[in-house]
């Protein structure tokens, strides 16, 4: 499996698990140059949950997203959307 493929299943897991409408959440894999960028779309409810409280949330996201990445020898970040 390519590894941009598996960050975003990973990332799509992980959302997932946290928020209250999954079906309205998505995250979109775009490539800039060598990077890897992933656009997560949320329903506005779902937003203070991604994020928490301080942003402690979507900070461990991408915490776990950049350890993820760093594995494959990859660069990435997450950007957030709303739908």
């Amino acid at each position: 499996m390519d590894a941009g493929l598996a960050l975003k299943e990973f990332l799509e897991f992980v959302v997932g698990s946290l928020v209250r409408y999954p079906e309205s959440a998505s995250v979109v894999h775009e490539m800039h140059g060598t990077k890897h960028v992933y656009r997560l779309r949320l329903s506005s409810e779902d937003m203070g949950r991604i994020i928490g409280r301080n942003g402690y949330t979507i900070s461990s996201i991408r915490s776990l997203l950049d350890a993820a990445a760093e594995r494959h020898h990859l660069k990435a970040t997450l950007r957030i959307d709303e739908s």
